[in-house]
C-alpha cells in the first residue's frame, strides 16, 4: 500500500471514530442528563456531522470528482 491509500484508509478509520464519539456523547447527554438542551448534546451532533462529513469529501474524492 502506497502513502496515498494510507492516507485514504486512516481519513476513513479517524472519520468512523468521530461519528461514533457524536453518538455516544448524544446518547450520554441525553441518558445522563435528560434535557435535550446541553452542550455535551451540541457537541455531539457536531462530531458525529464532522465524521460524516469527512466521509462524504473522502469518498467524493475517491472517485475523481
Amino acid at each position: 500500500m502506497n502513502g496515498r491509500g494510507v492516507h485514504r484508509s486512516s481519513t476513513v478509520v479517524l472519520s468512523l471514530l468521530m461519528a461514533a464519539v457524536g453518538v455516544a456523547l448524544v446518547v450520554q447527554a441525553i441518558l445522563a442528563h435528560g434535557s435535550v438542551f446541553s452542550g455535551r448534546l451540541l457537541l455531539g451532533v457536531l462530531f458525529f456531522a464532522a465524521g460524516l462529513g469527512r466521509l462524504y469529501l473522502e469518498s467524493r474524492r475517491g472517485r475523481g470528482v
